[in-house]
């Protein structure tokens, strides 16, 4: 039988403002834009459904011989340690009062298939060194491996395998979840759960785990989160923000995923020193915003996907703006395609090299309504005789043949055969139809620069 220990709790402020490491130089400003638009402020009821847990009987009868968890958890002191040995027990598992819980080796949580798996319904408990596994399949009852519904709690080093929702934060403010691995159950892309999701949940820290196979990392109506040095890989959204303000998404890598980064009816929030891979497909897209304002994107690296910066009606909130700073947009399809003809953007000193197509503007002439300084184009054509680093002339990029598969998406796929890069030099020579300005740039760069970004110079 194991050893039961005290253990002294830290209050759950200090606990969220110093190990989750959420301090005043983190945040984003209370004053920043979108602040006042925080619906976690406003009067609401429980909307959320019950914690409902399929029995033991109930579940495969593989795990009918394992020893329940919910036993020992029933037996342990309120604010205790209990350590698990390696070895296999059975869920599901309810926790319901303050307690901490470490595996000594490889311990296994198995929900047997059914239902939720383990139920945190408390503030201040810990999780440490478990593999919870074995959700079931429904999407009308959240199936998920760790549901959470509190406060200040903390989940370290868990593997979450075979599960429909990885780990679910519902109401949940000020939690950690860190040092974690996630995967979903080999289903189609679809109909797979989101590997974490927040809902309704503030200032929580999202840090250093690995969500593989999943369908999104999701926050709806959750403000005021860090995610920081997570990888993703393989799934339909890295990160997906809906109704979210003034989060935080800093040194992430996101390889092979449909869409990396999405802004959605969100206000404010930084996204800096991210390497985002491989959005590819038809709606591959590095990052992208609907309708979403404030927001700064910085030092990422946005490489081989089939659009960088997807943006529609971006910002929204009038006397807005979006910031992208000293970014690398490289080897994509199209590098940045703004859709919105609002204006509003603001592109300095980032890098444009390798693109298929540098610069996608929606709209007729608009090309002159977002700001563009300093960027270095490696399709620049002019010289520095003042050798200060900037060119003599401005860049400029007109749509020329170009507009044939702007306007028609289907002529993409013809987009770099001879017909239309033959059309495409004939209009630099000779223009036979009214050019379109994309994007000006006053002071281009000559050199690319080298920036400190992912601790390196790139």
């Amino acid at each position: 039988m194991k050893t039961l220990h005290k253990l002294a709790f830290l209050p759950a402020l200090l606990l969220a403002t110093t190990s989750a490491g959420i301090t005043p130089e983190t945040q984003v400003p209370p004053a920043a834009v979108g602040s006042t638009a925080d619906f976690s402020n406003a009067p609401r009821v429980n909307v959320d459904k019950p914690v409902e847990l399929i029995p033991l009987y109930l579940r495969d009868p593989r795990i009918h011989g394992l020893q329940p968890l919910q036993a020992l958890v029933d037996a342990a002191p309120e604010g205790s340690i209990l350590t698990l040995p390696a070895g296999h027990y059975a869920g599901p598992v309810h926790l319901k009062k303050p307690l901490t819980i470490v595996g000594e080796g490889q311990v296994i949580i198995d929900g047997g298939d059914k239902g939720t798996v383990f139920v945190v319904e408390t503030n201040r408990a810990e999780l440490h060194n478990l593999t919870i596994t074995g959700s079931g399949e429904s999407h009308d009852s959240d199936d998920t491996c760790l549901n959470v519904r509190g406060h200040g709690n903390t989940f370290d080093n868990l593997s979450i395998e075979s599960c429909l929702f990885g780990i679910d934060l519902k109401q949940s403010d000020h939690n950690i979840v860190r040092n974690s691995r996630i995967r979903s159950k080999p289903f189609a892309l679809g109909v797979r759960g989101d590997g974490i999701r927040l809902w309704y949940s503030n200032r929580n820290l999202i840090e250093n785990n690995r969500v593989t196979d999943s369908r999104d990392m999701v926050a709806w109506y959750s403000h005021n989160n860090i995610y920081r040095g997570n990888e993703g890989r393989r799934s339909r959204y890295s990160i997906h923000f809906m109704f979210a303000n003034n989060n935080i998404i800093e040194d992430n890598r996101f390889y092979d995923n449909t869409v990396g980064i999405y802004f959605m009816y969100s206000e404010g929030g930084v996204a800096r020193r991210n390497v985002i891979s491989h959005a590819t497909g038809a709606t591959g897209m590095a990052l992208g915003f609907k309708e979403s304002s404030d927001i700064t994107i910085e030092d990422n690296d946005i490489i081989y996907s089939a659009v960088g910066i997807g943006s529609d009606l971006s910002p929204f909130q009038p006397d807005t703006t979006v910031r992208f700073n000293r970014n690398r947009f490289a080897y994509n399809g199209i590098a940045v395609q703004l859709t919105s003809e609002l204006g509003g953007n603001q592109l300095r000193d980032n890098i444009f090299e390798g693109n298929l197509t540098d610069i996608y503007q929606g709209g007729r002439g608009e090309g002159d309504k977002n700001v563009w300084e300093g960027n270095y184009f490696d399709t620049y054509q002019g010289f520095d005789r003042n050798k200060d680093g900037y060119g003599d002339t401005p860049h400029e990029d007109y749509a020329y043949a170009d507009r044939i598969w702007m306007e028609f998406p289907d002529a993409r796929f013809f987009k770099t055969s001879p017909v239309l890069e033959l059309l495409d030099f004939l209009e630099r020579l000779a223009p036979f139809s009214a050019l379109e300005l994309q994007a000006r740039d006053g002071r281009p760069r000559i050199e690319k620069p080298l920036f400190a970004a992912h601790g390196s110079a790139r």
